[in-house]
């Protein structure tokens, strides 16, 4: 006689972190750290972001945003850090989401730890050349001479 019942795989319980649980009470470590980073740099972002589309994409007209609009904001200190502080959240941000969701898919640690190294050093490479090109822009000058004058020589 066969049965008509229909097993079903047992669920799947996830004991990380994740996008929604809370590091237990007491935790501590890089996973507590990324819990309270991502949802902080999220609340940055937001601000960050919207007074960028604001300065840049609407009180400036589109055929405004040149070269010159560019050297005359980066003249002032203030711009310089505010972009960078914008690039780094928003990359340490989204990269650190990405992180999570491979975290939450890719099942061998040999491969998420691959995935993960990865990510790491494509943060890193595209925080350094952000960075650099936001600290060492100088106006009419080229690469070469920005990084001599950065250099003091």
């Amino acid at each position: 006689m066969a049965s008509n019942t229909t097993t079903t795989a047992p669920e799947r319980t996830i004991t990380k972190y994740g996008a929604y649980a809370k590091p237990s009470k007491g935790a501590n470590g890089w996973e507590t750290f990324s819990w309270y980073f991502f949802r902080i740099s999220g609340v940055g972002l937001v601000f960050l972001a919207l007074i960028h589309v604001f300065f840049v994409h609407i009180s400036t007209d589109v055929s405004e945003t040149v070269y010159g609009f560019v050297a005359a904001r980066y003249a002032n200190p203030f711009w310089r850090l505010y972009d960078l502080l914008l690039l780094t959240l928003a990359l340490f941000h989204g990269l650190n989401g990405l992180r999570i969701a491979c975290g939450d898919y890719i099942q061998s640690r040999g491969w998420r730890l691959t995935v993960s190294s990865a990510l790491f050093f494509i943060a890193i490479t595209f925080w350094l050349m952000g960075s650099l090109t936001i600290i060492m822009f100088q106006p009419n000058q080229t690469l070469a001479q920005s990084i001599m004058s950065f250099l003091g020589r």
